[in-house]
């Protein structure tokens, strides 16, 4: 059955809870960061960060307000990553989400490209890509994503996806009754549909998400071109990788070895 998360966005408090949680639960490291004016950090998803807290600054009428978003993996019905992947490393799960299998990916990066929200980062030491997972392994195993059971104000519920959107459209109702006409369910019908929920009292802007995501024309363009010939196209790509890094190991040993006659001398 799918699953959904649904983050309410009037509810966060941009404690972060959850940002800690993934990463104890994943067991990311910590990041080196600088301080650049913001209480946002770190500045970006990365490999070491699967989720992140987004803090919005918008001056409307004269005063400022604060609208805090929640970035990571959307889990898209219409995902760009999986159209682009030439090995097929990337599938739906039954639960509708978007997983990665390590196993088949040849580290092409074009999953990275090809996200219209910017929620995949690749390691470059593995050749592998990274993002939130929704916590598959809690949630087959009847627990809830670490994020949604970290939260101490309730704006992170998990649940089927039906009881998820009756939950967000009477939350928003609450809300345009409270004056916020712009409220609104976000990721019910972009890009087909998401994994992610979000009851937004404002814009979409406001919370780090893009008002109208869409696949990379290129994106599909390799889905429809180059899928028949996909085995062809992941020997060759993969063929080019190994080449690459070769080429670039050869060139770390040579630079180790010139060191090292230099401290000899």
């Amino acid at each position: 059955m799918t699953k959904s998360i649904l983050i309410d966005t009037s509810k966060c408090m941009a404690c972060r809870g959850c940002q800690v949680a993934c990463k104890q639960w994943n067991q990311l490291p910590a990041e080196q960061t600088t301080f650049t004016g913001t209480y946002e950090t770190p500045p970006s998803l990365s490999t070491h960060t699967w989720m992140k807290i987004t803090f919005n600054e918008v001056e409307e009428g004269g005063k400022v307000k604060w609208f805090f978003g929640n970035q990571r993996c959307m889990h898209c019905t219409d995902a760009g990553c999986m159209i682009s992947c030439p090995a097929g490393a990337i599938y739906h799960t039954e639960a509708g989400t978007v997983a990665i299998d390590e196993k088949k990916c040849i580290g092409c990066n074009y999953c990275v490209a090809n996200c219209p929200f910017q929620a995949v980062s690749f390691d470059r030491a593995t050749n592998l890509p990274f993002k939130c997972t929704f916590c598959l392994d809690r949630t087959s195993n009847g627990l809830q994503p670490a994020c949604a059971a970290a939260c101490p104000t309730g704006a992170i519920t998990f649940g089927d996806r039906n009881a998820m959107v009756s939950r967000a459209s009477m939350r928003v109702g609450q809300l345009k009754d409270a004056g916020n006409r712009n409220a609104t369910i976000y990721g019910l019908e972009e890009v087909n549909g998401t994994g992610m929920l979000y009851v937004l009292a404002d814009k979409p802007e406001h919370y780090s998400l893009p008002a109208d995501p869409q696949v990379p024309f290129g994106a599909r363009l390799w889905g429809v071109l180059f899928k028949p010939f996909r085995i062809f196209v992941v020997l060759a790509v993969g063929l080019g990788l190994w080449a690459n890094r070769a080429q670039v190991k050869e060139v770390e040993e040579a630079k180790k070895a010139q060191k090292s006659s230099q401290g000899v001398k």
